[in-house]
Formats: structure tokens, C-alpha cells, sequence
């Protein structure tokens, strides 16, 4: 740690726990807005209105805040990440209260998307500036923290949400951020430091604007076309060539610039490509269960938004389960291929069960179907950023891993719009043919179509005729989202399974579930994964090895006392022992023995100092430690990266002697 970084965290002592808990507030709102809508979402319609724009309202959210992130990021590194995540909590809480004085669904949609413009910069510069205000050694445990954030939201957003509309009204939805974004913003405000390390960045603002402005052409296309335009209208083909035009552009911009948003030489790797269609086909099949699940629970089947939001609780705890546990077992086995084979066909059955719910489908064989398909995708999840980062070189570590994250967050604003568009086309179609078998009253057809509830006060044989138009639309949703799925699972098939590289095995679940974009240097994700195997080791009696590896007799304890004077120069006995978590008297025999030994001296004040053959001792100390983690980075060739050889260099004076690492067994 250098002397600057140093001060800060001097600064922070006794705070970091709250501004902790202000990022993970933070990420907190931006993370349950992915889901916590969905609930709300038939109420908001019936008072909105435009059941065709429905999907809009996520599709907004998620584009704006995808394409957003690397943006976010760059200039957090270049500017300072506390104006920008002030600046992104400010324009999350503007959005967040529009959306909640829209008056039309054209506005919320526009707020939404004004929402995630925010909720991105939320998502990404919370993860950074973890490494501002936590010590290095420490900062594994706390990014696990934000992992477990993004769990809970997955899961608790859709029960939010439904209790939100039943005891408040679906405003609360997004009236919810004001009172929260507001602690979190004055946290920030007094207990964060300024001061960071500045990066220049030759930020790619081209490249940024023509993949977002070709996404977004692409999703209104598969939107609007068959529904509000024919697939011929001019509409939707001026679509389809301006995200061809776009695409092109950007891909000429990528090539030209310094640091492109994707790299176009990941495209040629089959690895980069086989995983970037899984995980889109993942983000598809995930969010459209999601956003229309609860209309067929609502209307068709008549329940509360609350209990909508418990009957999708099996399909996210499915997630959150097989992601945890496939991901701890890659780690141990090293195998990973099995895991999308299996889950992509996992997840086409859930899709293909649930094109079979109808009126009377009981609660439980939804919940089992449910519960599939939340098992498949949680086993593809993890999986994904590991294969990309276990294939990539290092120049390339930092971008495949936020490009793997990208396509499974694009990926799900065209699973919601496609699936959108389906339901439209298919309601609309069942009703034609309604009209002609039951006598419906003049304009019923468009008033459904645009407020669900409206099937409620009709007569009883129209409406058990409207419900089930509606869950054949909706079960239509699930069965044409079955095969996309099987080209995922065909796909799965070309994954090379390649030895994983050590770091790459200290994936966490931040990394891979839910919908958590990520804009980290390769220098920045090989320095996590070393803290995370370090962390681990240090679990695991280090300073007994270490010991054994230097060729020294003496007790762990002792040990950590050389390494830390060694690394951090003379310290009071009393610090000393605060900063191993032991009293004074119990660390006072290993002082003694090194005294004894006349490897560390003691002054007249207690502060505690190495002499010259200590200075000797502890630098085998750190050329132990540093060569421990030279082997495990040797597969990223560390000689051919003048960053990774700084990053070896510097480690082993923040890993050894850290604050939390007691030594075990004297």
C-alpha cells in the first residue's frame, strides 16, 4: 500500500463500515430496480394503460444502464469516483421520482430509462470505490458483501415490489429510492475522502454511442415488428438498416480506438463468441419469466401482487443455489463445461413446462416449473465469466469480462421485448378469433388489450373466455423462448474445456449472478483473484508454511512479527498486538523469542524494530511469499507484462503482517 493510499484509509478508520453500507445501499436500489418493477407492473398498466409498451419498462431500465457502465467507470477513474457516484445517485433518485409522476407509460418508460442511465453508474462505481476506503488485504471479504446484495435483490425484488402495490400503491415502487438514495448520498457526501488516484483514459465515446444506439434499434425492432408495424413497414425496416449501419460504425470505431469497449480481436476467439450467445441466451430467458410470470398470476389467475411475487420466489432461489454451488464446484474440479450443457437443457424444459400453464394450473406444478428454470439458469451463470476469463491473455482480462457481462445484460432487454412483442401478436390474434365464438361489447377487445383488470367486471362466461386468451398468450411467451434456448444448448457443446488458471477460480458470485456489470482493468481482476486465493490461504495455517519454506524454526506466531516489521518498519508492542487481534501479553513471548534470537530489537519506549540479520530474515520472508504468488499467475505469463510484475513486486508487502491475519497454532 502506498503512502497516499495509506492516508486514506488512516482517514476512513472508524468509518468504512458506514461508507460501506452507503455503497451497498446503493447498489442495493439499482440492482432490485432490475426486478423489483415486475410485480407492479399489470397495476401499473391498468392505470397507465399500453399493455403493448409493458416490456418497455424494463427494456429501458437495463439498456440504458448496460450501455451506460463503461462510461461510468472510465470517467469515475479519470475525474474521481466520488463526484461521479454522487452525480449517478442524483440522477438514479430524479429518475426513480419521474417514474413515479408519470402520467402515461410513453413518460415512464423515458424515466426508466433516465433511472438506469443512473443505476449503472451505481452499480459499477460502488464495486470501485471499495478499493479506495478498504485496505487491499481486506477488500475480498467486502466484494463478497456486494455479491450477496445482488442475490438478495434477485430474490427479494418481485415480494417488494407486490407489497409495495398491495399496501401502498405502485408510486411506492419508486418513491421507495428517495428516502434511501438520500442517506446514501449524505454518507457519501461527509464520510468518503475525496482524493483518489487519478487514470487518464482515451474513453471511447463512438463506440459507446453506436452500440447503444444499434441495441437499441435492434430491441424496437423485434418490438414493434408483427405488432405495431408489419415486419415490411418502413418503420421496422428503417430500423433494421440504422442498427446495421450503426453496428458497422461501431466496429470501425473499436478498431481506430485506444481503448476500444470491445475489442474487435475478441471476436475472433470461439470461446469470447460461444460464451457471449450463452449468456444472452441466459439474460433472455431470465428476464422475460420475469416480467410476464406475474401478469398471468395477477390476471389470469386472480392473486395478490404480493403472492405474485412469492410464487417467482422458487425460480430465484433455484438461481441463487445452483449458481453458489456450481461455482464451488468448478473451483474444486477445475470442470466447467458440464454446466451450461446441463443448464441450457434445463432451461428449455422450464420454458417448455411453463408454455403448458393455464387458468387451473395449481400453485405447486407452477412452482416446480418455476423452480426448473431457475435451477438451469443458475447452473449457466457462473460459469460464463470463468470461461471468458480463463481464454483470454491478460491485455484482454478486464474487457472480455465486462463484455461477457454486457451480452447477458443485452440479452435480456431483447428476451423482454421479444417476448413483448409475442404476447401482443398472440393476444391479439386470440381475440380476433374470440370475437367470433362469444358476444363481446364494442371496444372490449382494444380496452383489454390496454388495461388487464377490465376482464375482471365483465360478465362471468366473457371473461373466463378473455383469461384464457390471455394465458394462451402468455404461455406462448415461455413455448417460442424454448428453442431459443436450444441454440444456447447446442452451442454449449463448442466450449473448449481448457485447465483453469488459478485467479480464474476465484470467481465470485458477484461475478456471476443476477445482472451485475462490471468495468475493471485486467491489471485490477488478477489483483482480485490473488486476494481472494490469499485471503483463502491465510485461513490455512500460512505463516507455519511459510516458516517451513524459509527454512526457519519458529513458531507462526513469530512469524507474522517479522513479516510485519519487515513490511512496515518499527512498531509499538501495542499495535503490533491490535493489529494481530491478540493482547499484549499474549503476543509478548514471540517478541522475546525474536529478541533472544537477536533478529528483532525492543527500545527503551516498547516500539520494536529488526536488526540486520532480521532485515535478512524477513526479505526470505517476502521472496517466499512473492514466489508463491508468481505461481499463481504463471499462466498469464507475468515476464511479458511489466504491470504484473509491479503487481508481484507490491503484494507481498500488503499480504504479510495484514490486519485480521492471526497466526494459528503458537
Amino acid at each position: 500500500m502506498n503512502a497516499q493510499q495509506s492516508r486514506r484509509h488512516a482517514r476512513l478508520t472508524g468509518g468504512v463500515g458506514l461508507v460501506i453500507g452507503a455503497l451497498m445501499l446503493g447498489m442495493l436500489l439499482a440492482a432490485l430496480d432490475q426486478t423489483i418493477v415486475s410485480t407492479a407492473l399489470p397495476t401499473i398498466v391498468s392505470d397507465l394503460g399500453g399493455l403493448e409498451e409493458l416490456s418497455w419498462v424494463v427494456t429501458a431500465y437495463i439498456l440504458s444502464s448496460t450501455v451506460s457502465t463503461p462510461l461510468w467507470g472510465k470517467l469515475g477513474d479519470q475525474y474521481g469516483r466520488k463526484k461521479l457516484f454522487q452525480a449517478a445517485i442524483v440522477v438514479f433518485l430524479v429518475g426513480s421520482a419521474l417514474c413515479g409522476l408519470s402520467r402515461n407509460m410513453g413518460e415512464l418508460i423515458g424515466f426508466r430509462a433516465l433511472q438506469g442511465l443512473g443505476g449503472g453508474g451505481l452499480m459499477v462505481l460502488a464495486q470501485a470505490i471499495v478499493g479506495d476506503v478498504v485496505p487491499v488485504r481486506e477488500r475480498g471479504r467486502y466484494q463478497g458483501f456486494f455479491g450477496a446484495v445482488f442475490a438478495v435483490s434477485s430474490v427479494a425484488g418481485p415480494l417488494l415490489g407486490g407489497l409495495f402495490v398491495d399496501h401502498l400503491s405502485w408510486h411506492w415502487v419508486f418513491y421507495v429510492n428517495l428516502p434511501i438514495g438520500v442517506l446514501a448520498l449524505i454518507v457519501i457526501s461527509t464520510a468518503l475522502p475525496s482524493g483518489t488516484e487519478r487514470t487518464r483514459h482515451a474513453i471511447d465515446y463512438l463506440g459507446m454511442v453506436f452500440l447503444g444506439g444499434g441495441a437499441a434499434c435492434l430491441v424496437l425492432m423485434a418490438t414493434w415488428g408483427g405488432t405495431a408495424y408489419p415486419w415490411g413497414d418502413p418503420v421496422v425496416v428503417g430500423l433494421g438498416i440504422a442498427a446495421a449501419a450503426l453496428l458497422a460504425l461501431w466496429w470501425q470505431a473499436e478498431k481506430r480506438a485506444r481503448e476500444p469497449v470491445l475489442p474487435p480481436r475478441l471476436f475472433r476467439m470461439r470461446v469470447f463468441n460461444v460464451a457471449s450467445l450463452i449468456g444472452f441466451v441466459v439474460g433472455f430467458a431470465m428476464f422475460g419469466p420475469l416480467t410476464y410470470m406475474p401478469l398471468f398470476l395477477q390476471v389470469v389467475q386472480g392473486v395478490s401482487p404480493t403472492a405474485s411475487g412469492l410464487h417467482l420466489l422458487p425460480m430465484m432461489g433455484g438461481m441463487l443455489v445452483t449458481s453458489i454451488v456450481s461455482g464451488q464446484i468448478i473451483t474444486r474440479s477445475g470442470r466447467y463445461k458440464v454446466f451450461p450443457i446441463l443448464g441450457t437443457a434445463i432451461v428449455s424444459i422450464g420454458l417448455y413446462l411453463l408454455s403448458h400453464v393455464r387458468e387451473d394450473t395449481s400453485t405447486l406444478r407452477l412452482s416446480v416449473y418455476l423452480l426448473v428454470l431457475g435451477v438451469g439458469i443458475g447452473l449457466v451463470m457462473q460459469v460464463l465469466v470463468i470461461v471468458v476469463q480463463n481464454a483470454v491473455g491478460f491485455e484482454d482480462l478486464g474487457v472480455a469480462t465486462s463484455g461477457a457481462t454486457f451480452f447477458r445484460l443485452i440479452g435480456g432487454s431483447f428476451g423482454v421485448a421479444i417476448a413483448g412483442s409475442i404476447f401482443t401478436s398472440r393476444l391479439t390474434d386470440d381475440l380476433v378469433r374470440l370475437s367470433r365464438t362469444v358476444s363481446i361489447p364494442p371496444g372490449m377487445e382494444r380496452a383489454v388489450q390496454s388495461d388487464p383488470t377490465v376482464v375482471q367486471r365483465l360478465p362471468p362466461e366473457t371473461a373466463t373466455a378473455f383469461l384464457a386468451a390471455y394465458s394462451d398468450a402468455i404461455a406462448h411467451v415461455f413455448l417460442y423462448s424454448a428453442p431459443a434456448v436450444l441454440i444456447a444448448f447446442a452451442a454449449a457443446w463448442l466450449l473448449p474445456e481448457v485447465p483453469l488458471r488459478e485467479t480464474t477460480k476465484a470467481a465470485d458470485l458477484g461475478e456471476g449472478y443476477g445482472a451485475a456489470p462490471t468495468e475493471r482493468s485486467s491489471l485490477a481482476e488478477v489483483e482480485r483473484g490473488l486476494w481472494r486465493l490469499a485471503d483463502a490461504d491465510m485461513r490455512r495455517d500460512y505463516y507455519r508454511r511459510l516458516s517451513d519454506m524459509a527454512d526457519l524454526d519458529l513458531p507462526p506466531g513469530a512469524v507474522w512479527l517479522l513479516a510485519r516489521l519487515g513490511t512496515q518498519g518499527p512498531q509499538a508492542g501495542t499495535e503490533l498486538a491490535e493489529r494481530a487481534g491478540v493482547t499484549v501479553e499474549r503476543g509478548r513471548p514471540y517478541a522475546d523469542l525474536l529478541v533472544a534470537r537477536g533478529l528483532v530489537r525492543r527500545a527503551d519506549d516498547g516500539v520494536l524494530g529488526l536488526t540486520p540479520a532480521g532485515e535478512q530474515v524477513a526479505d526470505r520472508l517476502v521472496a517466499e511469499a512473492r514466489e508463491g504468488l508468481r505461481r499463481l499467475v504463471r499462466d498469464w505469463n507475468p515476464e511479458e507484462h511489466p504491470r504484473l510484475r509491479e503487481l508481484l513486486q507490491r503484494l507481498p508487502g500488503e499480504l504479510l503482517g495484514s490486519a485480521g491475519d492471526r497466526p494459528r497454532n503458537g
